[in-house]
């Protein structure tokens, strides 16, 4: 997957409506992103690569939303 030349961002809420919301209340068709998977819940971990992931959020599901843009200069 070639990715250099593409920004993401990625929302993260406790509800559906939020993170489906901040694409809309972020303008952010007008700044060229795009949804880039649909809205799902997750449950999230950090890892440095040497433990055992770290469960964020407690453990807890949460709904994540990507967006993507690529840079027309890549």
């Amino acid at each position: 997957m070639d990715t250099e030349g593409t920004e993401s961002i990625t929302i993260i809420s406790k509800e559906f409506t939020p993170a489906a919301m901040e694409y809309h209340r972020q303008r952010m068709a007008e700044k060229g992103y795009t949804i880039d998977t649909p809205i799902v819940k997750h449950r999230f971990y950090e890892t440095d690569g040497l433990g055992d992931p770290n469960p964020m959020f407690r453990g807890e599901l949460r709904y994540s939303a990507t967006f993507v843009k690529k840079n027309s200069s890549a």
